[in-house]
């Protein structure tokens, strides 16, 4: 791209998850409508439309190669399909190079694994869905129980809504609280979910690791070598 402005390229690619993309989106092209030395961009490999984990399906506006040094990346997650992709080289490849020089590098749910897989998170605390939260020490990542966690130029969310909170933040380090408190009023960010707060101590589904198991033979029969360095961070 060949004008001044800082762009924000948000990733997609089969199978993601596409709240973890979409709910950013809205919060940070809301601000480069008011701070329109941001744009906003959404990058494949092709312009193709792309297939989600459920019926919608997403078409980029630019390819990898016209967007090759984003001023920030968000890359989102997903589940087995995002395992997957962990082995798309031209996604990963993408990933590294756009990050090489962008200045904020960030991602959602098990996003936050393409970019440990892109090298671009060891030695560095990062969080993820909680489900696949041990497997970024596969990366040499420290995994952190948080919504988002800020480490240098990298900022991770946990799963799925998390990444709205992600995008605010993003707005108030980049323009300020004021224009973030705005657009948390127009999209009415006030969550109060049916069935309250979560208590992570009746989490779902207990003893994690027959799931992640059965999730990443699935994922990576076809990988032996990842699918088994991700195996040995399955936990207890």
């Amino acid at each position: 791209m060949t004008d001044d402005k800082k762009t924000i390229a948000f990733v997609v690619y089969p199978g993601m998850t596409p709240l973890d993309m979409v709910g950013p989106l809205t919060v940070l092209e809301g601000m480069a409508s008011t701070a329109q030395e941001y744009r906003t961009v959404v990058v494949g490999e092709t312009k193709d439309p792309v297939t989600t984990d459920n019926p919608l399906k997403l078409v980029a506006t630019h390819t990898y190669e016209e967007v090759p040094s984003p001023y920030a990346l968000l890359v989102p997650g997903g589940a087995a399909p995002t395992l997957k992709a962990l082995a798309d080289e031209k996604l990963v490849g993408y990933l590294r190079g756009a990050a090489a020089n962008a200045e904020l590098v960030t991602s959602v749910c098990t996003g936050s694994l393409l970019l440990g897989q892109a090298r671009l998170l060891k030695g560095r605390k990062a969080a993820t869905h909680w489900m696949f939260r041990e497997l970024l020490g596969a990366f040499g990542a420290e995994p952190v129980a948080e919504r988002w966690v800020e480490d240098g130029n990298v900022i991770t969310a946990a799963g799925v809504s998390a990444g709205i909170d992600l995008a605010l933040h993003l707005v108030e380090r980049l323009v300020g609280a004021e224009i973030a408190r705005t657009i948390q009023f127009v999209i009415e960010y006030d969550p109060e979910p049916p069935q309250g707060p979560l208590d992570w101590s009746k989490r779902p589904y207990g003893d994690l690791k027959p799931l992640l198991e059965h999730t990443l033979n699935e994922a990576l029969a076809d990988e032996p070598a990842l699918r088994d360095r991700l195996l040995a961070h399955t936990g207890k």
